[in-house]
């Protein structure tokens, strides 16, 4: 898909709270939810899988993810990421490090579009199935805040498809 925007579930089911990313792009798999070229995905923890789709030439990306930002289980955060938020990282082609996979992107061709963190802050990533009461609870404000975020970042791209140069001097 070339341009759209990249909306991308990250986490493991398999370590409680670390399950929102997939969990909210589940709830927004719905048919007709959001405008054409919109892409929802859940990546669970396959980096490789995420870094080669990135190759498509998206224009934006929102990561949905657990995210310690420091508050109480269940905050939720918006973050934009820019390639200096990344440093560096080692990559691992069997693993979901975002940072990792995102700051690499270069090394296989690729380059970082606008992107977005929609983050939850979890109570529990231990193992175990299933997400704790507050970040359960958090989750539907998490898919209003993505479809927002995704409506919002649709219209700046037509607009600037749509608008018309700035008219030039003979």
């Amino acid at each position: 898909m070339a341009g759209g925007v990249l909306v991308a579930g990250i986490g493991n089911l398999f370590l409680g709270d670390d399950g929102f990313g997939p969990e909210v792009v589940r709830r927004m798999a719905a048919p007709g939810d959001l405008p054409p070229r919109v892409r929802v995905t859940d990546y669970g923890i396959r980096g490789m899988h995420l870094a080669y789709d990135l190759l498509d030439g998206y224009d934006a990306l929102v990561l949905v993810d657990a995210y310690p930002g420091g508050g109480p289980p269940g905050e939720l955060s918006l973050l934009e990421i820019g390639v200096k938020d990344l440093g560096s990282g080692e990559f691992d082609a069997h693993g979901m490090n975002p940072v990792s996979v995102l700051a690499n992107l270069d090394q296989i061709g690729g380059s970082l579009p606008v992107t977005y963190l929609v983050g939850c802050t979890p109570a529990d990533v231990d193992e175990g199935i299933g997400l704790s009461e507050a970040v359960r609870a958090a989750v539907p404000g998490a898919v209003d805040a993505v479809r927002t975020l995704v409506r919002r970042l649709v219209s700046a791209e037509l607009a600037e498809i749509v608008l018309p140069a700035e008219p030039r001097s003979p």
